[in-house]
């Protein structure tokens, strides 16, 4: 053997370990980007659900009415305010 296939065969060693080294941290990177997008997910479905619950909260309390009392029509006598006597309206 030569000196000049011994450089060559050193080379190659070389380059292959530089291509594996160059696909390692390509691959590294690509975990701690998924590891980054995944935990981005997580937040914006927590905050989603946050919301819809809230949501759900605000429409629920804005549909409770509070309680009706009713009067019955021939009490129409007693209601304060009232413009309409015995089916008529009253001239004011």
């Amino acid at each position: 053997m030569s000196i000049r296939e011994d450089i060559e065969k050193v080379q190659n060693k070389v380059e292959e370990i530089e291509h594996q080294s160059l696909a390692m941290e390509i691959l590294k990177e690509q975990r701690k980007s998924n590891k980054r997008l995944f935990i981005a997910l997580i937040v914006v479905l927590c905050m989603w659900f946050a919301t819809i619950g809230y949501l759900v909260y605000v429409l629920n309390d804005i549909g409770v009415v509070e309680e009706v009392t009713t009067q019955e029509v021939k009490d129409i006598d007693s209601v304060g305010g009232n413009i309409i006597n015995r089916g008529e309206r009253w001239e004011q």
